[in-house]
């Protein structure tokens, strides 16, 4: 049986959000994967190269499994009316509903977070609560048919979880090792309770107006959003 699968594409997208899962489901014999956008023109991701939508919001397929990547590029859709009804239109019949990084924000900002169990990147992992979800600071998360992917590198680990979800953990292994992948690291900084204090304070400076950003722009959703 095929499982469709398709991605929301945007100006600004994280690649790599977008690469790691792009590669595991594509190891899937049955899978036939779909890239979302407004139009079929290219998109240029945060780190400049360029890719094409396969379809569009209104003529592409419902499919059964979502997936929002994260990127710079997430904030202005999340007062986009339009994503955010293509994206409740989506998850209505898909079986999983997932994202990678501040994807995530996305599902809150189309009120799919509320009292669930959520993750995104650890540097914007506050602003969950806004959207009415439970934050759990934990590589990947699942809550019923929603799943989360940490940040950015964490859709790899993302991808293998949804696999075996779909498919049976033998599956996901099979993939697993057909990528080699095997993570060591060559520095234990992927995480801020393990960094360096110093490197962490290079990096909250380096994302405090990237963070204030979507701060403002989930305050102005939080202000849209009707009240429960």
């Amino acid at each position: 049986m095929t499982i469709t699968v398709g991605f929301l594409v945007f100006p600004g997208l994280q690649l790599l959000d977008l690469a790691g899962p792009y590669e595991i489901f594509s190891a899937l014999p049955d899978g036939e994967i779909h890239l979302f956008w407004k139009t079929r023109e290219p998109v240029a991701c945060s780190a400049g190269m360029r890719f094409y939508p396969t379809t569009t919001l209104g003529d592409g397929p419902l499919v059964d499994v979502l997936c929002i990547p994260g990127g710079v590029g997430i904030n202005p859709l999340l007062c986009d009316e339009e994503v955010q009804a293509w994206v409740q239109r989506q998850a209505s019949t898909a079986q999983f509903v997932t994202s990678v990084c501040t994807g995530a924000l996305l599902l809150g900002a189309a009120g799919l977070l509320k009292a669930r169990h959520a993750t995104t990147h650890w540097r914007y992992h506050d602003l969950l609560a806004e959207f009415g979800a439970i934050p759990v600071r934990e590589r990947v998360v699942r809550d019923g048919n929603l799943i989360t992917g940490g940040g950015v590198t964490a859709g790899i680990d993302f991808g293998l979880v949804l696999v075996a979800a779909l498919r049976g953990q033998a599956a996901a292994e099979e993939i697993q090792l057909a990528l080699e992948y095997a993570p060591e690291p060559p520095f234990q900084a992927g995480r801020p309770e393990d960094a360096p204090k110093d490197i962490v304070e290079v990096v909250l400076r380096r994302t405090e107006t990237l963070h204030a950003e979507r701060e403002r722009v989930t305050g102005q959703w939080t202000t849209r959003s009707p009240a429960e």
